[in-house]
């Protein structure tokens, strides 16, 4: 069976990388250490289809040890062992260059396996993950190794790519393929960074096609559209892509920017997560817009639940105009951290008995020498407001919330003022 495009055409030497110039551009510190010819041991953490695996196996090229590929998907302890047993055998006489994919699969008890190892320096470890590596690998990994971060790859870098596909397949298939430049930059735009969903959409392209009497084949924009319209949906509902887009969403709408919070709201509801959509949406109407605009509560929650009513797609009306009314909608978290406040000084055991007039007791024992409860009901005093105290003794002083510089908070505020002079 044929390996995929991606694999068939990938690059050999370190120019023919597409992308990550950060990390292979001329003078970059990762280039220089892979061609001093001396590889330490190395975490690669990016999105899919960035070059992680293409520059392992470059790097594999590069030096003379026994090179090994594992996948964390599949690989168990046993296949760490059998590798192990090379060592100082003539099949591995200069040691070993493992090439670990998606290590965040392997449990804490598998990556303590190679620590040994790695630490006496008879394996090379080469790890790539798309998660988080600070998060998933073991601590005592992470400090035998260096974490180099891979960027998604830009349209512009993704097109060279492209090109070379069509050539590639043209020469392999024996046919003449025309495709336009309009076309080619529609595939390379349409593949969210993934140069491998790139490749895969001119595979795709060339196999539906039928050559004509010539002989020829033509891509036109519309076929490539057919075929990648989804390709570029990046998301993980496990994954850092997916608190990513939610972190983004959020901080978008808090940031009053409409446009990029509904260019996130799309990539959620695409992808088809609503619920995470409205979960969010519905903490940045209380958190971010709160006592600045509080009728915006129930008029999000309204939208969420006419969203749950009708269901996507024309849930992404009701979500829009909540989205927008977010953005557009004055913000205050001055109760949000009023409550954060009062909540640090009860996890520091700053609270105390309630004061007597609050309890809910209506009699006093015997050893009580001033016995009444003492409570002022606010109804029967003007403006039904009268001072006394509410806090616990050792802090009855406390001050949790400070008004917001919103007119609403304000007008509160000046009433307040007024009543209590």
């Amino acid at each position: 069976m044929k390996a995929p495009l991606a694999d068939r055409i990938r690059p050999q030497t370190l120019d023919e990388i597409v992308g990550q110039t950060h990390l292979l551009g001329k003078g970059k510190a990762l280039r220089n250490v892979i061609e001093s010819g001396t590889i330490p041991n190395l975490i690669f953490y990016g999105p899919s289809g960035v070059g992680k695996t293409t520059l392992a196996t470059i790097i594999a090229k590069a030096t003379n040890r026994k090179f090994h590929k594992l996948n964390g998907t599949s690989a168990s302890t046993a296949d760490i062992r059998a590798i192990v047993a090379e060592l100082d055998t003539l099949a591995a006489p200069n040691g070993i260059l493992l090439y670990l994919d998606e290590i965040q699969y392997f449990n804490k008890k598998q990556q303590q396996t190679l620590l040994d190892y790695i630490e006496r320096g008879e394996i090379t470890l080469i790890a790539s993950t798309t998660e988080n590596p600070y998060f998933y690998i073991h601590g005592a990994l992470l400090s035998r190794s260096t974490v180099f971060e891979f960027k998604s790859v830009t349209a512009d870098e993704i097109v060279p790519a492209v090109e070379r596909a069509f050539a590639f397949l043209s020469a392999e298939r024996g046919i003449e393929i025309e495709v336009d430049d309009e076309t080619v930059r529609h595939i390379a735009y349409s593949c969210g960074g993934d140069v491998r969903k790139a490749l895969n959409s001119v595979e795709f392209c060339v196999l539906s096609l039928v050559p004509d009497s010539e002989g020829k084949i033509t891509v036109t924009k519309e076929r490539a559209s057919e075929l990648t319209q989804k390709s570029a949906m990046k998301y993980d509902r496990e994954g850092d892509e997916h608190y990513d887009i939610l972190s983004a969403f959020q901080k978008s709408m808090r940031g009053s920017d409409a446009d990029a919070a509904l260019h996130y709201l799309a990539r959620l509801l695409e992808a088809g997560d609503m619920p995470s959509a409205m979960r969010r949406l519905m903490v940045c109407a209380c958190e971010d817009v709160g006592l600045a605009y509080p009728m915006i509560i129930p008029i999000v929650k309204a939208a969420c639940d006419a969203a749950l009513m009708v269901g996507l797609p024309e849930a992404r009306i009701p979500l829009a105009d909540a989205v927008v009314l977010v953005c557009n909608s004055p913000k205050s978290n001055s109760a949000y951290l009023a409550y954060d406040a009062a909540a640090a000084d009860i996890r520091a055991g700053k609270s105390g008995p309630i004061p007597r007039q609050l309890q809910n007791k209506h009699f006093d024992g015997e050893d009580n020498n001033n016995k009444g409860q003492f409570y002022k009901y606010p109804h029967d005093f003007d403006n039904h407001y009268v001072k006394q105290q509410y806090l616990p003794d050792v802090i009855k002083s406390r001050k949790y919330y400070i008004y917001g510089d919103n007119k609403n908070e304000q007008a509160a505020k000046q009433y307040w003022d007024k009543v209590k002079k």
